[in-house]
C-alpha cells in the first residue's frame, strides 16, 4: 500500500469514512441523538480487505466520537467488538440492548 490511510467525518452522509489515496475503502455508519453517537453498520471495500483498514477506520471513528463528548452506543458487530478488545481512552459506552433478531438491532 503506498498511500497512508485518511479517515474523515462526513457529516452530510453520517458517516466516518477511510480514504486510501483516492478511493473509498469504507466508512463507518452512525447516527446522533441527543449526547449520543450510535454507530450502527461498517463496511469496507473487498477490494481494500486484508490490509488493517478496518481497525484504523475504527480507532479514528471512536476517537472522534470520544473528542466531540457523546456517549458511543455500538450497535454495529464490529464497533461493538473493537470496544471489548480495545481500550478507547476517555470513551463513555452504552451498550444497547439488543433484540434476538439482529435484522431488528437498527435503530430508527
Amino acid at each position: 500500500m503506498t498511500d497512508e490511510p485518511t479517515v474523515t467525518r462526513n457529516a452530510e452522509t453520517s458517516r466516518y469514512e477511510i480514504r486510501v489515496g483516492d478511493a473509498l475503502a469504507g466508512f463507518a455508519e452512525y447516527k446522533e441523538r441527543a449526547g449520543e453517537i450510535l454507530f450502527v453498520h461498517t463496511e469496507l471495500d473487498p477490494a481494500f480487505q486484508g490490509r488493517g483498514l478496518a481497525p484504523v477506520l475504527a480507532a479514528q471513528a471512536l476517537a472522534d466520537a470520544v473528542a466531540s463528548g457523546d456517549t458511543i452506543v455500538p450497535y454495529c458487530p464490529y464497533i461493538a467488538r473493537y470496544l471489548k478488545r480495545n481500550d478507547v481512552p476517555g470513551a463513555e459506552i452504552r451498550w444497547p440492548q439488543l433484540p434476538d433478531d439482529p435484522t431488528e438491532a437498527t435503530p430508527e
